[in-house]
């Protein structure tokens, strides 16, 4: 036999080069002829190629380059269809009512101010721009979200979406398991609670820059405690 010479080195570069189907069709011509699994996928190889050996392993490897390039294709657009999923699952429906809030600590820790925006979805608003206290930013947030949570809970809306830049009160709200922040685990629990009397509600972290609404209330409560003081 012309391939009974055949070394493992040899061997398991055609089989690296050879496409599955190549592959299968070996296996079935070594158990039809007695030859070694070598020597058949060889065989296989340079037949598919018709160019000898070396054009048998170059065609095989263009195969298996072909199929690796449409196996990425595939993966590329299933990547693309769960982006565009999550992306759709993350949009608010036309009937959710849609809230921002946000908080501030002036200085840090000091005097909290909290701010807060309900949108209706036929474009109504309430607002919320109040002080609270002294505290730290951590605790202007939760206390900005417990307030629009509050605030939710009286207009009862069937879909809530609720938007924060705090992703250190949004992750410790919406993970189970999670206690909060060291010092503030009662205000991650009263958020909770408030979570669970509302019929539909989603917390969302965005960039702060979308949330500046919310902010410049927050900012608002200081400023007016602040002047409040001052008059005093």
């Amino acid at each position: 036999m012309p391939y009974k010479n055949i070394n493992m080195t040899e061997f398991e570069e055609h089989c690296a080069a050879a496409y599955r189907r190549e592959r299968v069709t070996c296996r079935r011509l070594a158990r039809s002829t007695g030859l070694s699994e070598a020597a058949a996928l060889k065989q296989v190889l340079e037949k598919a190629a018709g160019t000898g050996p070396l054009g048998a392993l170059i065609a095989a490897r263009k195969l298996v380059k072909m199929e690796l390039a449409a196996r990425l294709a595939l993966r590329r657009r299933q990547k693309a269809q769960l982006l565009a999923r999550k992306k759709a699952e993350k949009l608010p429906d036309a009937c959710a009512w849609l809230a921002w809030f946000d908080g501030s600590a002036h200085p840090n820790p000091g005097h909290i101010g909290i701010g807060g925006l309900l949108r209706s979805p036929d474009g109504r608003t309430l607002e919320i721009s109040s002080a609270a206290g002294q505290g730290d930013s951590n605790q202007a947030e939760y206390l900005a979200l417990i307030a629009v949570l509050e605030a939710a809970i009286q207009i009862q809306p069937q879909q809530l979406v609720v938007y924060g830049d705090s992703q250190v009160v949004i992750n410790a709200v919406n993970t189970s398991g999670s206690t909060g922040t060291h010092g503030l685990q009662h205000h991650c629990q009263r958020a909770r609670l408030l979570v669970s009397q509302l019929t539909a509600v989603r917390l969302e972290w965005i960039p702060r820059q979308k949330n500046a609404a919310a902010d410049a209330l927050s900012q608002q409560a200081i400023s007016l405690r602040l002047a409040r003081s001052d008059q005093s």
